[in-house]
């Protein structure tokens, strides 16, 4: 019988590519939030994405060449940047084209799903996904306190994701977090039991403050897969 050396085995099976997938969801409205007293935030409607931006340009300095697929929740930054007169979607992709990464646009929590699944492409793994954006114990709000004061209207739940979500996409060493409120409450372990992957959650909320200054949020409590 014929050996073959390790080289020549892994020219039979390379080894898959590797892709970040970032997900950015929704922003507020302000007319909502200045009704909502101390519970409003969401004052700067760029929260989520310059929190994107800042994993971006960590990744690229790690690698130049790193395969990054951004998925935004789209309706949100339309009707915020109506209410603003800015023109926020143009903002985002220039953002991305800048950064030369996948910009794939989302209006639902469904096509959301499919975005993720569909990052990976040929030999592609999902080695990193990180979720910027609205969340509770339970589930991503792609869409909070814009279509409805103080609720959401597309959400991705924790049941969903078993279902939703295509565990083989994921490379088995992914590694993925959630900069969500209070997702490693629940969702975490739910994630871990769908995708056999961990997901790192914040116990309490999440603060979107240190943005501004080119670092990534910080939780209030503790951070847990």
């Amino acid at each position: 019988m014929r050996s073959i050396s390790l080289i020549g085995l892994l020219a039979l099976c390379p080894l898959a590519e590797a892709v970040e997938v970032i997900l950015s969801g929704g922003v507020a409205l302000k007319s909502w939030e200045h009704l909502r007293g101390p519970a409003a935030h969401d004052n700067w409607w760029a929260n989520f994405i310059r929190a994107a931006t800042i994993q971006m340009d960590m990744t690229r300095r790690r690698d130049a060449n790193a395969s990054i697929v951004w998925i935004v929740f789209r309706p949100s930054y339309v009707t915020r940047g109506a209410e603003d007169g800015k023109n926020y979607v143009g903002m985002i992709t220039e953002q991305a084209t800048k950064r030369r990464v996948r910009l794939v646009w989302v209006n639902t929590a469904d096509e959301a799903f499919r975005a993720i699944n569909g990052a990976a492409r040929g030999g592609e793994k999902i080695t990193s996904f990180y979720y910027f954006g609205h969340s509770n114990a339970h589930a991503f709000m792609l869409d909070y306190s814009n279509d409805i004061i103080g609720a959401s209207t597309q959400w991705m739940h924790e049941n969903d994701l078993a279902a939703k979500l295509n565990r083989a996409a994921f490379a088995p060493d992914a590694r993925c977090r959630s900069f969500g409120c209070y997702t490693g409450n629940s969702m975490s372990g739910s994630w871990y039991r769908a995708v056999g992957v961990h997901l790192w959650g914040n116990t309490e909320a999440t603060r979107y403050h240190p943005v501004s200054n080119g670092c990534l949020p910080m939780g209030n409590g503790v951070w847990v897969k």
